[in-house]
């Protein structure tokens, strides 16, 4: 059961309003769901949305910050659960700590590199955790469509393909976590 979910996104809103409507309805989601929200702590972007909208549904929100950012300034000061790290590996082993699993809405490099992390993770076996992406207006099609060409490949086993969840729907993509059964590295060594 997922009580709490880490929420990689950008810190920039995006060119398509559709990015920001689908970090709102997350964080309602999440809230409606009572499951805590962690993420990267900014107060800038989608990752500011998607802290403010959860907070202001009554949500419980985490943010986990390395303290070079609280320096430039974009630490949300509205959360009760502030967590400043020294180093960003810091930072991104915490938010797989308290999570129970991990999705991206759409973001830049650093989202992509948060979200690939935690997926190699799986096939290491240094955890079990669902993840997948929030596929708003396609954005994660490119994405999709590389992991079925590495299944092709063979780079990386259907077994495995199957562990990352594409939806483009918010319900969608929350059940196919809940129900989802990531396998012990076993299966994939």
């Amino acid at each position: 059961m997922i009580r709490s979910l880490c929420v990689y996104c950008g810190a920039n809103f995006g060119a398509d309003p559709a990015f920001a409507d689908a970090a709102r309805e997350l964080a309602q989601r999440l809230v409606e769901r009572d499951v805590r929200l962690v993420y990267g702590g900014s107060s800038k972007g989608l990752m500011g949305l998607l802290a403010d909208t959860a907070l202001a549904a009554g949500g419980s929100v985490t943010g986990i910050i390395p303290q070079a950012l609280v320096d430039l300034e974009i630490a949300h000061r509205g959360l009760e659960d502030l967590r400043v790290v020294g180093s960003m590996h810091e930072r991104k082993a915490l938010m797989a700590e308290l999570s129970d699993g991990f999705v991206a809405l759409p973001g830049g490099i650093g989202t992509l590199e948060e979200l690939i992390e935690v997926y190699t993770w799986t096939q290491l076996g240094l955890h079990a955790k669902p993840l997948g992406v929030l596929n708003v207006n396609g954005y994660y099609d490119a994405l999709a469509a590389f992991l079925d060409h590495a299944v092709s490949a063979k780079f990386l086993r259907p077994e495995h393909r199957a562990v990352m969840a594409v939806e483009a729907e918010v319900d969608a993509l929350l059940d196919r976590l809940e129900s989802a059964d990531v396998p012990n590295v076993d299966k994939w060594l």
